[in-house]
């Protein structure tokens, strides 16, 4: 390698919105589940609520992983703090609420777990949720061992985290590696790219890590894929399968 690869203090295994399929996704369950499959890393998704309350949700709607309806920035915290986050996924679960940031911050701090913080703002607030996620991440980890890794699609939310708190690690998430990924990645001085798993070939995993940069890829299902993709030396898999693929399978 003809680089200096930057520190990266995280699991190659990486749980997918805490539980993978086995809890209700980006809930403080599916955190415990995925510390009980071993995982010391977890991906999961911040957004801002209507009244700036940073919360854990992948859809810019609630209808999907809620008893709710209608977008997420419509609605307060204590709006959303009124949905049932787990009934969709299983009775198991029902009545599973929506953790707020700061409570899964707490969580994975207090038991030495790693986070890949995924900043995925409601459409037009792109730069005050990367904003406010950068300040809130620089805080809730004060003093913690491992930093979280910030990480987006939205490039106005990267460039604004990077502004508000620059000391912190960054990955531009891409959803096909652009021809210019070299560039963007120095322009929001990242430390990673963050991948989907059909692009990620021997070759691409070597010109990143030559280039000084590390890369992990979503979202890797199959354990035969997971093996071939460890053994050219990616540097994380964030997967769904939490029983097939982890650290000590």
């Amino acid at each position: 390698m003809s680089a200096t690869l930057p520190s990266w203090p995280y699991s190659r295994y990486i749980a997918h919105r805490g539980g993978g399929r086995l809890a209700p996704e980006n809930t403080l369950a599916a955190m415990r589940v995925g510390a009980e499959h071993g995982f010391t890393m977890f991906e999961y998704d911040v957004k801002l609520s209507s009244d700036n309350v940073l919360v854990l949700m992948h859809d810019d709607d609630v209808d999907r992983t809620s008893n709710g309806t209608g977008p997420a920035a419509a609605k307060t915290y204590s709006e959303l703090a009124q949905l049932d986050f787990g009934s969709w996924h299983s009775a198991a679960y029902a009545g599973e609420p929506l953790p707020t940031f700061a409570a899964a911050a707490r969580y994975t701090v207090a038991n030495g777990i790693a986070s890949n913080v995924e900043i995925k703002p409601c459409p037009g607030r792109e730069a005050e949720t990367g904003r406010a996620a950068a300040l809130a991440a620089r805080q809730l980890w004060q003093g913690a061992a491992t930093q979280p890794l910030l990480s987006s699609f939205a490039e106005e939310s990267l460039a604004a985290a990077r502004e508000a708190a620059p000391e912190l690690p960054r990955a531009l998430l891409v959803e096909k590696v652009p021809a210019d990924w070299r560039e963007r990645l120095a322009k929001y001085e990242c430390v990673a790219l963050n991948i989907n798993q059909k692009d990620a070939t021997r070759e691409l995993i070597d010109a990143v890590h030559a280039a000084g940069y590390r890369i992990a890829a979503w979202t890797v299902n199959d354990p035969e894929r997971a093996r071939l993709l460890l053994d050219w030396g990616i540097d994380g898999i964030f997967t769904d399968e939490l029983a097939a693929i982890r650290p000590a399978a």
